[in-house]
Formats: C-alpha cells, structure tokens, sequence
C-alpha cells in the first residue's frame, strides 16, 4: 500500500471500533476473513487485533511526557533575534542565529554564554517555528491588482525583451520596479518608491520619488548609483515610459559603459519576480497603501530607506534557489522541486564574489561590525511613526519637486546643470 493511504492512528481506531461491532456476533470462519481484511488494511499483527477485538479500543495516554530540551534562555534570545531579523520565518533565522546572537551580545542586548550559543547552533527549524508562533508578526498586506500595458512606446523597440535568469551568479544584473503610493486614488502628483534587486545577490536599492517626471527618477537612479558599492551591468525594469523614455536611455548609456538595458515581456509579471517580490517585504509591509504626496514625506521617506538599506542588505538573510529539478507525475503533469540553500544576507553573497575590492569590503564590514541591528530596526520604526504623523498635501497647495532632488540642484537662475554628490551620509548611521 503506498505510503499516502496509509491510516492515521486516529483513523485506524475508528476502523477498529467499527469492526469490533461485527467481529462479536460474527462466526468463527467469518472472524477469520475479517481478521484477514484487518491485517490488509491496518497492517497490524493478527495477534494483536485479536487482543484488540477482545477489548477496550481506544488510544492510552503516554505515561511520560518528553521534557523541554530548550529552556527560557533560549526563548529569550530567539524573541530578541526575531525581533531585530524583524520576525523572518524560521527557514531565513535558524541558520543565523548563533552570528546574530554574537552580534547583539556585543552591543549587550543579550548575553551569549558558551551554553546559549550551543543551543543555539543545535536547535531545528521546527523547533524554531514552534517557539516563534507566540511572537508578534506584522499583518500581511494584500497587493492591489495592477493596471493593463501601456500602449506600445517607441523607445522600447531595440530594447531586448527577455528575463533573468534565476541561477545568474554575477551581480550587477538589476531587476527595477516603481511602487506607487497614491492610497485610494491616483489623481495629482505622490510619492514613488524606485527599487532595484540584484538577482545573484539579493542586494536591494530604494529611492522615494515625488512625481514619475524624467528629471526625478533620473535622480533617483544617481542616488542608488552613488551608494551602491558594486558596478551596474544590466537595468531590467517593465515596459513603463518611466523608465524607457529617450531621456533615461541616455542617461544609462552616458552612466556606464557596456551597460545592458533589456525589459520584460507585456502581461508576464514573473519575469520581474525576483524585485516583485521585495515590493511586498520591503515597501508594502512597511509603508501599506498610504498616500504620499508632500515634500516632507520624500524626505522622510527617503531617510528611512537609508536605514533600511543598512538592515536589510547587512543584517536580513534571506533564501536563494540552487536547484530546480523538473519533475514528471504519474499522470504525465510536470512540476518542479525547488532546492534552497542556507540563508544568508546579500552581504555575505556579495563578499563570496569577486565584485567588491578588499577596501570596500574592510569598508562595509566595519559599518556591518558598528552597527546595532536591534536599534537600528527601532530607529527604522520611529522614523515610519514619525513619517506617518506627517500632514499630506492640501488642496491648491504647491509642492516644489526640485526640493526633493539631492544629485542635482538647480542655480538661483534657474538654469540647472547636474552636480554628482559623495553618497556618504548613509555610511555615517550610527
């Protein structure tokens, strides 16, 4: 019998007690077909069902309860842990914990004593999850369905349509996406976030914008290029006239050299999977559907993507896929069986490449080495209340974008020229 029909243990008293009803008034030679059938179905002993059908039916309870291997040191350092990994399933925080615990003791939110650290080191995933559930999660949000294509735009027509692939081992190759927050309506000027995701790494880049003009996601694309501690060399976003405008195409080909600009095919979502994804877990789940519209909420917003990019690119493991083995059904269907490997932040998958030179990486090691992870996640809720708490735009109100603007500001004339910036006020967080 294969293994999926096999009886619960629940099921086969049911069974049991069921038969017992017909066993007693059955003959001797009918007992012994039954008892047949029993043994098929139940695969127990004949003597056993035998004893069963003599007596009582029924589950004892266990005399000794298994004791608790992990006490509540452990449990007070997996809800310290959790709470500075933001609560990440127990797939993404088991494989971490012993570093993370290592790291908070340093900065004395915990204390690691040898003993701890051990537990640590041994405990299961499952074991993980089970401790896990009596902690507070955030609430899931749900995306909202997103709008039909465009109409066709003449830029795209020598930009290359493909998808990246899922096993590329080279970082530098971007997934780009805009998130928009217009809240309930979509009238007027808000802010958008710009994202970017680099599929070998899982390193990822925001930038708040206020409006979709050329002249912002231009600066947005300054901003991330003047931060981001590795060479750009493929840009992947949809087919929006945001981003492939005559204005940005050259911006891209002026920015780098041999720079790869391709997109993805109309009405094939997943071949942006990859930064589709972080749009929920990095802007979603903090931000929701709000509306954002006002030049102080840039600002905020933006300064709160600065410490998120230190926390999630430094101190966030995340999961990547290693393998994926097509499988083929006795119907004849195909599925797949996806392997992970262990969780590890896009850090630590960078420094494995050769994309960083010795000094960027002594460089960011130490800003990883200095940093609270447990206060830098506070900082990043306070900085969302105080973001939260401030008024959004009013009606006949005037928003200047310029003031949102930081890789390039106009004269007093008015006749701008861009001015590139040191991006080193995110290496200064304390």
């Amino acid at each position: 019998m294969p293994n999926e029909e096999r009886m619960t243990i629940d099921e086969r008293y049911k069974y049991l007690r069921i038969k017992q009803k017909q066993y007693v008034r059955a003959s001797r030679k009918e007992r012994g077909q039954m008892l047949d059938e029993m043994e098929q179905v139940t695969r127990l002993e004949r003597k056993t069902l035998i004893r069963h059908m003599k007596g009582k039916i029924e589950r004892k309870p266990r005399r000794k309860q298994r004791g608790n291997g992990y006490g509540s040191a452990v449990d007070d350092a997996l809800r310290v842990i959790a709470e500075s990994h933001d609560y990440i399933c127990a797939e993404r925080l088991t494989p971490n914990l012993v570093s993370m615990a290592q790291q908070l003791a340093e900065h004395k939110e915990l204390e690691a004593s040898p003993s701890l650290l051990k537990q640590l080191g041994r405990i299961s995933v499952s074991t993980v999850r089970r401790r896990l559930q009596g902690f507070a999660y955030l609430d899931q949000w749900h995306l909202p369905r997103r709008k039909g294509p465009q109409p066709p735009n003449p830029v795209t027509r020598d930009i290359p349509m493909k998808r990246i692939p899922w096993d590329e081992q080279e970082p530098g190759h971007f997934e780009v996406d805009l998130v928009h927050h217009s809240g309930p309506s979509s009238t007027g000027d808000y802010v958008h976030t710009v994202q970017m995701t680099d599929v070998a790494t899982g390193w990822c880049e925001q930038a708040a914008v206020l409006g979709r003009s050329q002249r912002a996601i231009e600066d947005a694309f300054r901003r991330i290029l003047a931060r981001l501690p590795f060479p750009v060399r493929e840009i992947h976003p949809d087919n929006g006239s945001e981003f492939f405008n005559y204005h940005l195409v050259r911006f891209w080909k002026e920015a780098a050299q041999g720079i790869q600009l391709s997109r993805s095919r109309p009405f094939h979502k997943n071949d942006n999977r990859f930064v589709e994804q972080k749009n929920f877990t990095l802007v979603r789940a903090y931000l929701g559907h709000e509306r954002l519209d006002t030049v102080a909420q840039t600002l905020a917003l933006n300064e709160l993507y600065d410490k998120m990019w230190l926390y999630y690119n430094f101190f966030q493991p995340v999961l990547r896929l290693e393998e994926k083995t097509v499988l083929t059904t006795p119907n004849g269907d195909q599925r797949f069986r996806r392997t992970y490997g262990p969780a590890q932040t896009p850090f630590q998958r960078l420094c494995a490449t050769n994309a960083l030179s010795q000094e960027q990486r002594q460089k960011l090691e130490k800003l990883r080495d200095q940093t609270n992870p447990r206060r830098l996640r506070q900082e990043i809720y306070s900085l969302l209340d105080h973001l939260f708490s401030l008024p959004g735009a009013k009606p006949g109100q005037i928003e200047n974008v310029l003031d949102t603007l930081i890789m390039s500001r106009p004269t007093q004339k008015g006749a701008g020229s861009p001015v590139t910036l040191s991006f080193d006020r995110t290496i200064a967080v304390q």
